[in-house]
């Protein structure tokens, strides 16, 4: 990380900005997604992303110009800013020695240019939620407490700099603008509040998370004295021990988003992260016809129908709720777009009620089939896994193509799939298997590729 903010440039008149500088980016994925998260780093920003030692993380440089590419990413759960990274910290043997180390470590960090991230992406998510709500003068229910571009109210988070200059060059400047900067001015000269979070893993440290998290805190608050505050922070400083892995970061987003698209739970619920990332293993092309014929909430064919607007999504169910759920988050997107200024009529999405085992579809009609089955705890159960899984891999095969259809297949429940995939091996093959993390729960994602073998030759 470089040490300065880079030279000044002049952006217009009386007004100044820093050119771009490279800062390296924390994101934390899914487990076992981490290089599909890559894939989309260097798509969609063309950075280079490394995988953590940790399980769960990447790291990417990029400039500062491109900080509002970061929050478009679909596959990473928080993303932070790095103040420093050590490969191989050297912690001392004693627990008082090893706290002692976090205290002084405080005030040797390079914090410019991570505390300059930080008020740049405060910005960004104004600006966002400025265009968003533009079309709404009523304030947004809390059911978007789930959207990503939900804006924190960091009180002191950034000065403006006459974002709007132009468009408003022509305009009085009406009283609500003075008040705004008013408050603004005032809140700026406050204290900032934070909060460190202590994230550790590994058997050989000689002190706990909470230990480490107080005396690096005590320390960060003696050094900037800010104000201490665990639930209404404005700065959430990120301390990752991973072995002898030390991140110390600032936090960009204040919740994860891999509830993003979600306002409607079930007892389910995928995380719109790990849906994003199965849908990625599946490459979708354009006029695809997409199923998950067990869509739960919806998490799949939403993350997929805003990513991928050229595909066809059918989501179904045998549950009623789980149809009125699925419905219920379609129309939550539907809207929260017609409310940003969106002319698009609607998504090119269709959701139904129906039996998994007999799906009313033609026969190789679909393109590629994603879903989350049943694991057999919290829904279903291990015997009904026996029958439901091989009736469905064999309806699967039905609808998709043969030669070219495929399917990505997320369960806990591994003896089981893998039983029935054997038994429907004339029409499936596997291509390989992902191994994620679902709630504490080591599940599969499995990539099938439909065999050319006719359906009906294989009863």
């Amino acid at each position: 990380m470089s040490e300065g903010t880079g030279p000044i440039t002049s952006a217009g008149e009386g007004e100044e900005v820093p050119q771009p500088f490279s800062v390296t980016i924390g994101a934390t994925v899914p487990t076992g997604f981490e290089h599909t998260a890559a894939e989309e780093v260097h798509e969609k920003i063309g950075a280079v992303a490394r995988v953590s030692k940790d399980r769960g993380r990447i790291y990417f440089e990029i400039t500062t110009d491109n900080l509002p590419k970061v929050h478009h990413l679909k596959s990473v759960d928080n993303l932070f800013v790095v103040v420093e990274y050590y490969e191989n910290y050297q912690f001392k043997d004693s627990k008082e020695e090893a706290l002692l180390d976090f205290q002084q470590l405080a005030s040797t960090l390079p914090w410019t240019n991570a505390l300059e991230v930080w008020k740049m992406n405060n910005s960004v998510k104004k600006k966002r939620s400025r265009r968003r709500g533009a079309a709404n003068s009523k304030p947004k229910p809390s059911s978007d407490a789930s959207d990503p571009e939900k804006l924190q109210t960091e009180p002191e988070a950034l000065q403006e700099k006459d974002e709007q200059k132009d468009a408003c060059a022509e305009q009085e400047t009406d009283p609500q603008t003075e008040q705004d900067s008013e408050t603004q001015e005032q809140a700026e000269n406050k204290p900032l509040k934070f909060r460190v979070t202590c994230n550790r893993a590994g058997d050989k440290h000689s002190f706990t998370s909470n230990d480490a998290a107080r005396d690096f805190g005590g320390a960060v608050q003696e050094f900037f004295q800010w104000k201490a505050d665990m639930t209404k922070f404005d700065v959430e400083v990120l301390l990752n021990i991973h072995n002898n892995e030390v991140v110390i970061g600032i936090a960009l987003t204040e919740e994860s988003l891999h509830r993003r698209n979600i306002t409607h739970f079930g007892p389910t619920t995928l995380r719109s992260t790990l849906a994003y990332g199965m849908l990625r293993l599946c490459k979708p092309q354009v006029s695809d016809v997409i199923v998950d014929p067990m869509c739960g909430t919806g998490a799949i064919p939403l993350e997929g129908v805003i990513e991928w607007t050229h595909s066809f999504f059918l989501s179904g169910d045998n549950h009623d709720m789980a149809v009125s759920r699925t419905v219920n988050n379609i129309n939550h997107i539907v809207k929260r777009r017609q409310d940003g200024g969106s002319a698009s009529p609607g998504l090119p999405i269709d959701t139904a009620q129906w039996d998994l085992c007999h799906l009313p579809m033609r026969t190789s009609s679909v393109d590629i089939i994603t879903t989350d089955m049943p694991f057999g705890k919290r829904m279903g159960s291990k015997k009904k896994n026996w029958d439901l899984y091989p009736s469905c891999l064999r309806e699967m095969a039905r609808v998709c193509r043969p030669g070219t259809g495929r399917a990505v297949v997320l369960t806990q429940d591994k003896k089981c799939f893998q039983k029935a995939l054997v038994r429907m091996s004339g029409l499936w093959r596997k291509s390989h298997t992902v191994w994620v993390n679902v709630g504490g729960l080591h599940a599969g994602v499995f990539v099938l590729r439909r065999t050319g073998a006719n359906f009906e030759e294989q009863l």
